[in-house]
């Protein structure tokens, strides 16, 4: 498995635990920096979000890019607000102006009802899904097709669609996929390449990777895995479970300051991987020894909050256990953003690296 380090670039700096740098939700001169820490810790690439409040994720994306030598962007977007065979032209045209391999894209189907009727979007949670995998089904076709192609689906509708530009690179475009209902599951199986997971204990995740392995062996094809966690990282042990607490008081003396609009999406949230985080969070605080749910169960169901607590040593180890089930990229993002993208440069990202070698090496032997 190639491994791959993926990190997340906001565009100012903030967290659960850290209030926002700059009063406009676009600082600049931040996003050039924080890019750019990125690229010299050696992340893969960096994942650009997205909701029906935030900044436009190609415009982001594009700024990333033109500041670093070799970071990838993983531009999330959700199907059905731009059409596929415009997207696959924007995401070709990218990759070219990127160098060609830079490129990659996060299909979200969409966990708020009423975060998609921001943007215009009606459509029950089932429907979004199976629009999924007919705007996955059409941008694929796209990126390939060398004579015009028509597709006839419940969303789709097109006659004569033809790219003149394709992805510069010989690999395409990563399509890669979140969400956990059992109708993500058929559709993520059938359509991704990589399979996104939040920060799950090992005995569920591999439960998780378990099922949707089998649901792609059903149509012929097998997937990748990413899991998402947030290191809390120190130099001892102590050190690090202090840091957490930390966290966790300065979280929550902040969550008089999180916006209506962050508060109203995550009661509004009906993804199943955020509940299945918040039921796990409300047996136990830590699983794994240092899989943490303390920021989690504080903020409620909005997105990757579990952290892996310890040395660099221990951490990586804890990460590289979910290696071993077959997750092959991890998305790490800091509650203290930029500074620990800088410091896991030095000490976390070498050691994931250096493990996973071993264990290949040691698995080719």
């Amino acid at each position: 498995m190639k491994l791959e380090i993926i990190g997340m670039v906001g565009t100012r700096h903030e967290s659960e635990s850290t209030a926002a740098s700059d009063p406009e939700v676009i600082d600049v001169d931040y996003v050039r920096q924080f890019a750019k820490a990125h690229d010299e810790a050696k992340f893969d690439r960096v994942l650009i979000g997205y909701r029906s409040t935030a900044p436009d994720g190609f415009t982001v994306a594009s700024e990333v890019l033109h500041h670093t030598e070799n970071l990838g962007v993983l531009i999330a977007h959700r199907p059905g607000f731009v059409t596929p065979t415009l997207q696959a032209r924007k995401l070709a045209t990218l990759d070219h102006f990127s160098g060609g391999g830079r490129v990659a894209i996060h299909n979200i189907s969409g966990g708020s009802d009423v975060d998609q009727r921001r943007d215009g979007d009606f459509i029950d949670k089932d429907a979004r899904y199976r629009r999924t995998a007919e705007f996955i089904q059409v941008l694929r076709q796209t990126f390939t097709s060398e004579v015009p192609f028509d597709f006839d689906g419940e969303f789709y509708k097109l006659e004569q669609a033809l790219s003149a530009v394709r992805p510069a690179s010989g690999a395409g475009i990563p399509i890669y996929f979140g969400g956990q209902s059992p109708i993500a599951v058929e559709v993520g199986a059938q359509h991704a390449d990589v399979f996104m997971l939040f920060g799950e204990p090992l005995e569920q995740t591999a439960e998780r990777i378990g099922l949707i392995r089998e649901a792609a062996a059903r149509h012929g094809r097998s997937v990748e895995f990413s899991l998402s966690t947030r290191p809390i990282v120190a130099q001892t042990e102590e050190a690090a479970w202090q840091r957490a607490q930390q966290i966790y008081d300065d979280a929550l003396a902040r969550q008089g300051a999180v916006s209506a609009f962050a508060q109203e999406y995550k009661k509004s949230s009906t993804a199943v991987s955020r509940q299945r985080l918040q039921e796990q969070a409300a047996k136990k605080e830590v699983h794994d020894e240092r899989l943490w749910f303390g920021i989690t169960k504080l903020t409620g169901p909005g997105g990757n909050s579990t952290a892996h607590v310890g040395t660099p040593d221990q951490v990586a180890e804890a990460l590289l256990q979910y290696y071993d089930l077959g997750v092959s990229k991890f998305l790490i993002r800091g509650f203290d953003p930029l500074k620990d993208v800088v410091d896991w440069g030095h000490e976390l990202i070498p050691r994931i690296r250096e493990g996973a070698k071993t264990r290949a090496a040691t698995v080719a032997r």
